[in-house]
């Protein structure tokens, strides 16, 4: 059974992830910002990793970064709606540090539930 671990500091986001992606047979674990999900990384075996881009204390693109030093096999897929610049700009820097692959808020359940089927195979 593989692991996912969901990093994002909106609670209704975290929770509907959560739930689609246990229909679908997969453990989940939530994190509510960056350091509680690197955290939750270091302690536990994850196969997968979804975070958001912009959250307060560790922000997605500092996760990216630490997850692919310590485990540079385990795919990430990053999600953003933007902030100061538009979720392009973050976006791109996500893929550019090794996201397996990015999706602007909001995401469309069944393209977001493929992405991580394909990540996992």
């Amino acid at each position: 059974m593989s692991q996912i671990l969901i990093i994002d500091d909106e609670p209704q986001i975290r929770l509907l992830l959560k739930k689609m992606f246990e229909r679908e047979g997969f453990n989940v674990i939530l994190a509510s910002d960056g350091n509680e999900g690197v955290s939750s990384f270091k302690k536990n075996r994850i196969d997968l990793v979804i975070t958001d881009i912009i959250m307060p204390e560790k922000e997605g693109i500092e996760i990216i970064q630490e997850i692919k030093n310590e485990s540079p096999d385990t795919p990430i897929i990053a999600i953003s709606g933007g902030g100061k610049n538009s979720p392009d700009t973050y976006l791109n820097i996500a893929k550019f540090l090794g996201a397996h692959k990015v999706f602007e808020k909001p995401v469309e359940k069944k393209e977001l539930l493929n992405a991580v089927k394909a990540a996992l195979r």
